[in-house]
């Protein structure tokens, strides 16, 4: 399954190498449609952190960076399952503000439009799956209650073994007070 993983991880990671690349050096195609995201965005990130920059050429291009940071990281299977989640995120605007169909006048354009956005949704499946994938390996929930069920065991094995040695100190005792001499 390793080679299909692979493989899948670099083909799904591919559309968001170029166009992160594509975002981090030349912003300009890109700012126009992501304006009404930005817009809305950019009070919220003024206020929560004054130091980023709010401005749309400046947010397209950390969007890009943070698209092209995640594809590379997922293509080359390094930290896959945040990169997939980064990715999955940052998907979400991209879709809304990139292919909005609904506000299409034109029947060509909004079809397209609608194409894109299902594009997008099948890239966010994939990339949630990728989030989700363990490569095999046990989960975070079966490796928590692994641990819980271990260590209760311990402690049962711990309270056994304490009883006994306080059951064998109550008869070494008695025994020591019945010797005679004392």
């Amino acid at each position: 399954m390793r080679p299909v993983r692979t493989i899948a991880r670099a083909l799904l990671s591919g559309i968001f190498i170029v166009s992160g690349a594509r975002a981090v050096a030349d912003p300009g195609p890109y700012v126009e449609r992501a304006r009404p995201v930005t817009d809305r965005v950019a009070p919220t990130i003024r206020r929560a952190a004054p130091r980023l920059p709010a401005d749309t050429e400046n947010l397209v291009r950390l969007h890009g960076a943070t698209q092209l940071a995640g594809g590379l990281l997922l293509a080359t299977g390094h930290a896959t399952r945040p990169a997939a989640a980064v990715l999955a995120a940052s998907l979400v605007p991209t879709t809304v503000a990139g292919h909005p169909f609904w506000s299409a006048t034109d029947p060509a354009e909004r079809q397209l439009h609608q194409v894109h956005f299902l594009k997008n949704l099948g890239l966010l499946g994939g990339l949630l799956l990728a989030a989700a994938d363990t490569g095999g390996r046990p989960g975070l929930r079966w490796r928590t209650g692994h641990a819980v069920r271990t260590g209760r065991r311990s402690v049962r094995r711990a309270v056994r073994s304490a009883r006994r040695d306080a059951r064998i100190a109550v008869r070494s005792a008695a025994t020591a007070r019945r010797l005679p001499g004392r």
